[in-house]
């Protein structure tokens, strides 16, 4: 490698408290970040890796955060934003390579008492992977309310501050996404 080409590290200073603030705050923060992510791309090493990227990029640009009272809202905003992006690019990649899915195959030497059981797991899968699909046919605004209010359960108050929204918008938003789900569910389920 060239050495003219790698830069030199810059000093840095450190402000002890305001790492201790971060790091307090991070810690707080974390768990939530690795679920909003988790809702987006429902792939645990995708998610961790998005949680990663999300707090790297926070440590980053923590001293540029004036209201650090809103640290969790901004951290939350940067994971939703870096999950959406990956889902694209994983969208596209899989558009790109156009192979088809494997199938699911179970042993062929299951007795028939594991039958009902692989019956009502492969059930509920299928229930899961429905209602996802209808949760993603949301706008990004209904779906990350939803997702952090019913699946993450936040309350409105919190989802209202973690998205620096008023209430009321949550409400409404809330309100909107579960008539567009009941729809399109009662929908689905009449084909």
């Amino acid at each position: 490698m060239n050495e003219r080409a790698t830069p030199l590290p810059r000093l840095i200073v450190v402000d002890v408290e305001v790492d201790a603030e971060f790091e307090t705050q991070l810690v707080e923060g974390s768990r939530l970040v690795f679920r909003v992510a988790y809702s987006v791309l429902r792939h645990r090493e995708d998610a961790e890796d998005v949680a990663q990227e999300a707090c790297v990029m926070a440590c980053r640009r923590f001293y540029q955060l004036r209201d650090r009272t809103r640290f969790r809202t901004w951290l939350v905003r940067m994971a939703w934003r870096l999950a959406l992006d990956r889902q694209r690019t994983n969208r596209r990649r899989l558009a790109r390579q156009s192979k088809p899915a494997p199938s699911v195959r179970g042993s062929s030497g299951e007795p028939d008492t594991n039958r009902t059981t692989a019956l009502d797991g492969l059930l509920a899968r299928e229930r899961r992977e429905h209602l996802w699909a209808a949760i993603d046919s949301l706008p990004e605004k209904l779906r990350i309310v939803v997702v952090l209010n019913s699946i993450k359960e936040q309350d409105t108050a919190e989802v209202a501050r973690l998205l620096g929204l008023p209430e009321g918008t949550v409400k409404s938003r809330l309100f909107l996404a579960r008539r567009r789900l009941r729809e399109y569910l009662k929908w689905s389920v009449n084909q």
